[in-house]
């Protein structure tokens, strides 16, 4: 049965406890039930607690200062047993068994805390150097450095994603490696509150459009909407699935505000080739079957190889579009989405120009041309930055 809390003096001694159980390296949540108090009393314990109004400010175990179990970062005695062996002249690799680190985390703490102009490796002056690189926030990269700052916003501005603007610097300034950052340092830049380096509101030219991560979320299990027959994904030519040969296309629809519009998506799996159908009346199994023949029919036929899409209940007349364009039909298994990868990733770059909550049949033919004509001369990683137009 867990204690209850009587005031700091009736805990004393499971205060004590506890400070034993933290320096013996067992968890928070471990010391807790062998204590018998709360989580929170124990994270409050080893934390500590700032003085406010009438209440006293509560000190910290000593457990949290130095902890002895198993640690991510470098401690003093580390250090002081480093500049020991290395006084015995030993390997790194043989320091790096005996602290149980890797012989990478030595080399660097050697290179990193030594004495700027003498060499020596020093443990206490190494452990004030550490200590002073560790707080945080530090000073970014890009608001250091206006010429990166304003090239990000310009290209983020063009709606460039954060991983093109990081290799399009990369191939711009091949020899100032001031001006080379990965994408998630452009990430940082938008999403961390207070840092400020990009503006604020460029996180809407983002393809998601939101200023804060999200996080992934397991697809929900759907249950097949038609009972026509089917032919599964695991029946689709080899040479669909390692984009050898171009003419095998995924597609799926984007849905509008309320569900009451929607525009049609097919991608070319082996060049990422963008085609849009317009549905201006309705998103049902004849409007998408109708706008499939139409589309399809303007390729040559060495282009119009398979087609696959999810199972959903628009492509309830898939049958009548084989007929009429001899291109078979194949279905991924429900809540698998990755089995369309190309088209689900493509369909993300198209809400940066048809948001969710939005009336879809508003857009043109003429609108749609233009916005696949945009995302087809965008250069792509997985091409090797050639554009799909260009493949």
């Amino acid at each position: 049965d867990r204690e209850r809390p009587q005031g700091r003096k009736k805990l004393a001694r499971e205060r004590e406890a506890y400070s034993r159980l933290m320096q013996q390296g067992v968890s928070n949540r471990e010391a807790c039930r062998i204590v018998g108090i709360d989580r929170r009393t124990g994270q409050k314990w080893r934390n500590g607690r700032q003085a406010y109004g009438n209440r006293k400010a509560l000190p910290p175990i000593n457990a949290v200062a130095a902890p002895c179990g198993p640690s991510r970062y470098l401690r003093e005695e580390d250090r002081i047993h480093i500049a020991d062996r290395l006084r015995e002249k030993a390997t790194v690799r043989a320091i790096a068994a005996e602290l149980g680190r890797s012989p990478s985390t030595v080399s660097r703490e050697i290179r990193r805390n030594r004495h700027p102009t003498g060499g020596q490796y020093r443990p206490h002056a190494a452990q004030a150097r550490a200590d002073a690189r560790r707080p945080r926030p530090k000073p970014g990269k890009i608001g250091q450095n206006p010429q990166l700052r304003n090239f990000i916003q310009d290209h983020l501005d063009l709606r460039w994603s954060p991983e093109q603007i990081c290799q399009a610097l990369r191939a711009r300034f091949p020899q100032r490696p001031e001006m080379h950052v990965v994408h998630e340092t452009v990430y940082q830049a938008l999403y961390v509150q207070g840092r400020g380096e990009l503006r604020r509101e460029l996180a809407r030219a983002l393809r998601t459009g939101r200023a804060r991560r999200r996080p992934r979320r397991q697809a929900q299990q759907r249950r097949p909407r038609f009972a026509t027959p089917m032919v599964m994904i695991s029946e689709r030519p080899a040479e669909a699935e390692d984009r050898a040969v171009p003419g095998h296309w995924e597609g799926d629809l984007i849905i509008g505000k309320d569900g009451k519009s929607a525009i049609g998506t097919l991608v070319e799996r082996a060049t990422r080739y963008v085609m849009l159908l317009h549905l201006p009346g309705d998103h049902g199994a004849e409007s998408v079957r109708d706008a499939l023949v139409t589309t399809v029919r303007t390729l040559p036929s060495h282009l119009r190889r398979s087609l696959t899409w999810d199972q959903g209940s628009e492509m309830g007349s898939h049958g009548a579009f084989t007929i009429a364009t001899d291109v078979p039909v194949y279905f991924c298994d429900p809540a698998s989405p990755w089995q369309r990868g190309s088209n689900e990733n493509t369909n993300g770059l198209l809400r940066q120009y048809f948001p969710k909550g939005t009336d879809l049949a508003v857009h043109t033919r003429e609108h749609l041309d233009a916005v696949a004509a945009e995302l087809n001369g965008r250069p792509r990683k997985t091409l090797g930055r050639e554009t799909p137009a260009e493949r």
